[in-house]
């Protein structure tokens, strides 16, 4: 196979004569060797970047970050900066996001099973509005209601009966989904009524979310219409149309712009009336491009007749798509980063587990050695947010690149941090 695809790289990306790897105008090796491995490298100009594509197509305050991709607080920080609101969808989704200095009003409360904890805590510091998942939150909501009169701000989320071509585990908006309110079986109004006519709740607009890594934009248009057509027969203020659009991780993989996304967005709500506000969810595409994973190889085990197995220095702790859904990576060698990649093995983790694959069969370079270093691209959603500290690994440092320089955003784990809740 040829080298690896530099479209897949994050816009920074630069190959010097020697074919050495540089992102944000430093090299791979030089990162590696001042941070250790593994290491998430995140491009900071190309997550601006992605967030002002999505602002200017639909202006400041309407576009939304799913934080469950990647947050931290320099992560939230930026896309506030960028004018992006935060969806958070837990009590310590809110708390890092304040954290990084982002205010409670620019965030939105999703999750589809809120504790009554969790709604104090967000009327508390003021988020902006609530996405209400079930009738049980509801019940919660008019519970602190009556303990002490305030009343939240809310949307419903509504499951549209959507199917979407993406894997079953992201798919939100089929009929058969733990999230929302079911349109079709009618449970959508029943919750619109209720809350229209309860003092505990302030009804400001319905939500939808048809699934993520979604590539056809068809299924966000038809998605759109069967919720334009409920907005407009509620007469309602605010609709969000949520549904992460797709990214490509490997070279045979194709998707649609934030620009080709937004046109269809906006050709779905061109009936409403201008004064309506339309909230967007461009999901993952604001950062899984912008992010790659850089390891170091361990072991090669040639198995003759059979594979080689190429173990490096993280794994299924750092990066779980590849277990949970069969999602499919690239890998490549940022010493040799324009080297055809020849050969075939299987890219496996440290983890005591046979399931502990990364790529079941990547194309690699000739004569990977131990000490070599491979990078992983597309890793900045789902990777760290989505990290663990299975078999005891030290969850990876993450640092944002550009203009030449380095910053460390968050620090590696520490042993000492595998022991700091233990009583």
């Amino acid at each position: 196979m040829s080298a690896i695809d530099l479209r897949l790289l994050p816009d920074s990306a630069s190959v010097a004569t020697d074919g050495a790897l540089s992102i944000g105008g430093v090299r791979i090796v030089d990162l590696a060797a001042q941070y250790g491995t593994p290491l998430f490298v995140y491009d900071e100009e190309h997550l601006r970047s992605r967030c002002r594509r999505a602002v200017q197509s639909f202006g400041a305050g309407n576009v939304v970050y799913a934080t469950k991709a990647f947050l931290c607080g320099a992560m939230a920080r930026l896309a506030y900066e960028e004018g992006l609101l935060l969806d958070v969808a837990t009590g310590g989704e809110l708390f890092v996001a304040m954290h990084g200095c982002v205010p409670a009003g620019s965030c939105i409360m999703h999750g589809n099973n809120k504790s009554t904890d969790e709604l104090r805590m967000a009327l508390d510091a003021g988020i902006r509005h609530i996405v209400v998942d079930s009738f049980d939150e509801l019940d919660r909501l008019e519970q602190l209601h009556a303990a002490d009169g305030r009343v939240a701000r809310i949307q419903l989320r509504i499951t549209p009966g959507v199917h979407v071509h993406t894997h079953e585990y992201v798919s939100t908006g089929q009929d058969d989904s733990k999230f929302g309110f079911n349109l079709n079986n009618g449970d959508a109004e029943r919750a619109i009524n209720r809350a229209k006519a309860s003092p505990s709740v302030e009804l400001i607009g319905i939500h939808c979310h048809i699934g993520s890594n979604v590539f056809a934009v068809d299924n966000f248009a038809d998605a759109s219409q069967v919720m334009v057509d409920l907005f407009a027969k509620h007469d309602l203020e605010e609709l969000t149309l949520g549904g992460g659009l797709g990214v490509a991780y490997t070279q045979d993989e194709h998707a649609p712009s934030i620009e080709e996304w937004a046109a269809v967005m906006k050709r779905a709500t061109e009936s409403l009336p201008a004064h309506k506000r339309v909230f967007v969810e461009p999901g993952r595409s604001i950062v899984a491009s912008a992010g790659v994973t850089v390891y170091t190889v361990g072991t090669v085990k040639p198995i003759e007749g059979l594979r080689t197995y190429i173990a490096v220095d993280g794994g299924m702790s750092d990066n779980p798509r590849p277990v949970l859904y069969g999602s499919g990576y690239e890998v490549f060698d940022p010493a040799r980063t324009t080297a055809d990649r020849t050969e075939h093995a299987r890219i496996v983790g440290k983890h005591c587990e046979s399931g502990d694959i990364l790529v079941d069969n990547a194309a690699i370079p000739a004569d990977v050695s131990v000490g070599d270093l491979m990078v992983m691209p597309v890793t900045g959603a789902y990777g760290y947010s989505m990290a663990s500290n299975y078999n005891k690994v030290t969850r990876p440092a993450v640092v944002f690149v550009g203009s030449g320089t380095s910053r460390l955003v968050v620090r590696r784990e520490t042993y000492e941090d595998l022991i700091r809740l233990d009583i």
